[in-house]
């Protein structure tokens, strides 16, 4: 099976990124890791053994990306705005850093976004910003509004708003995009969502299902037993999803 390790220096976080790729061919996808995690956990956690067969084959190329969550939403050392700001420059290192890598490395035209808990906030909301860009995102055990305090996760903005914090939550701007090209747009992605039924995260993932549906979107919602937010989970997920 083809592995490649790549560093280099980003002209837009102003550090060094690293990223891991798996597999020769087929579709593209961008793998947003978990919660302040690093780019070789799914690794780690044996979470792409679990698509050994299909990688090996060509029918799917993973291009597991890292965090830096840890200088943006988890960051408390700095003002809100100042997180987002982070975040932002982020997305711009996947859009005009990651993307062209990974057109370099397949010819495909189908690429997909996915990601576990905090990955699945990634990979969902940069899918509904750029639906141009991508065919398919899969969000397993994430959140959709970072501004809502859930239990015992925080509101990460600690009550601040402003404009790009909005336009970054889908729950938020989902709610109030009407119809136009970005709408049709989105309504031809495949969107999957899966969360436990104990997580405390299913009724944003069942309410922002539904929101989805109200606006002529087609997704898929799927509930698991128990907590499901565990790597031991996301194997059997990503069997089923990516």
């Amino acid at each position: 099976m083809n592995r490649e390790y790549h560093k280099w220096y980003s002209p837009g976080l102003q550090r060094d990124m690293e990223l891991l790729v798996f597999g020769h061919n087929g579709r593209a996808v961008l793998f947003f890791p978990t919660r302040m995690a690093r780019f070789y956990d799914y690794e780690n956690w044996h979470v792409l053994h679990s698509l050994h067969s299909q990688i090996y084959n060509g029918e799917i190329q993973l291009f597991c990306v890292d965090s830096i969550d840890n200088e943006s939403f988890y960051n408390r050392h700095v003002y809100p705005e100042v997180r987002m700001a982070r975040h932002l420059q982020y997305e711009e290192y996947i859009l005009t850093e990651v993307l062209p890598l990974m057109r370099t490395k397949n010819d495909s035209d189908y690429f997909e976004t996915a990601g576990c808990s905090m990955g699945a906030y990634h990979a969902i909301n940069i899918a509904l910003k750029h639906p141009g860009i991508f065919k398919k995102a899969v969000g397993m055990s994430g959140r959709y509004d970072l501004s809502l305090q859930i239990a015992d996760f925080r509101d990460l903005f600690d009550g601040y708003r402003n404009d790009e914090i909005y336009f970054n939550m889908p729950q938020q701007y989902m709610a109030n995009l009407n119809d136009g090209d970005q709408l049709n747009a989105i309504r031809k992605l495949e969107i999957i969502l899966a969360i436990g039924e104990t997580d405390p995260f299913w009724q944003n993932n069942h309410d922002f299902s539904e929101l989805l549906w109200s606006k002529g979107i087609t997704n898929q919602f799927y509930t698991w037993g128990n907590y499901a937010h565990r790597p031991r989970h996301w194997r059997q997920m990503v069997q089923l999803y990516l």
